[in-house]
């Protein structure tokens, strides 16, 4: 089967310019004819559609509380574990680079793609066939999300877990930044040093890789 058609049967959308979901695919690497601009789309479009549906759900708790549950929702982490149960790696197009260096695993990667995918699902249909498309993505999350969930993120989640023990807290250290001002890329790692235990994370901001390093670490404590 043709990966493009795989791909929009995953989806449950095929595409009437099927030029535009190759873009979506495209990373930065191979050329200025890119996903870049689809991401920024995609992303406001699927903010705006999970507010929507966490008002919907959710009409008695407040603001602060659909914030929280928005930005768990629309994070990087969420966006890349999305984006496995489509293997959506299979389908990324990238600069040799970006291969050689094993892009096609990187979450953050993963996560920009699919929030490109969104974008240029809506520039091809309309914002009612990318609800579609986004629910049907997120129905288990969706069902499992609830008011009374802990939110705190994994830097808090993290700490807790550590000083309820009486363990060292961790040390986060920014290794390297890459790309332009406007798209760098922050790598960063975590250690625990009374447990001898480290990860490395990057991401387009330094604080979602700090996030995703707290969550990795989280994951092994808890093994």
């Amino acid at each position: 089967m043709d990966l493009m058609i795989k791909l929009q049967k995953s989806l449950d959308y095929e595409f009437n310019d099927v030029a535009l979901l190759k873009r979506a695919l495209t990373h930065r690497s191979v050329s200025s004819n890119n996903n870049e601009r689809l991401e920024f789309l995609g992303d406001s479009v699927l903010g705006s559609i999970i507010s929507r549906e966490l008002f919907q759900r959710f009409p008695k708790i407040d603001e602060g509380q659909l914030s929280r549950l928005r930005s768990h929702l629309v994070r990087g982490q969420t966006l890349a574990k999305l984006a496995k149960t489509i293997d959506l790696s299979d389908f990324l197009i990238l600069g040799q680079g970006e291969l050689k260096s094993g892009g096609f695993r990187r979450d953050s990667i993963q996560a920009d793609t699919l929030e490109a995918i969104l974008g240029a699902i809506f520039i091809d249909s309309d914002y009612l066939t990318t609800n579609h498309v986004v629910l049907m993505l997120y129905k288990s999350l969706l069902d499992e999300t609830s008011p009374g969930d802990s939110l705190k993120d994994f830097k808090t989640q993290l700490q807790e877990f550590l000083q309820k023990r009486g363990l060292i807290l961790p040390n986060y250290e920014l290794l390297k930044t890459t790309g332009q001002d406007h798209n760098a890329v922050f790598y960063v790692r975590c250690t625990l040093g009374g447990e001898n235990l480290s990860v490395e994370k990057n991401a387009k901001s330094i604080k979602r890789a700090e996030q995703a390093c707290a969550e990795s670490l989280l994951e092994k404590l808890k093994q």
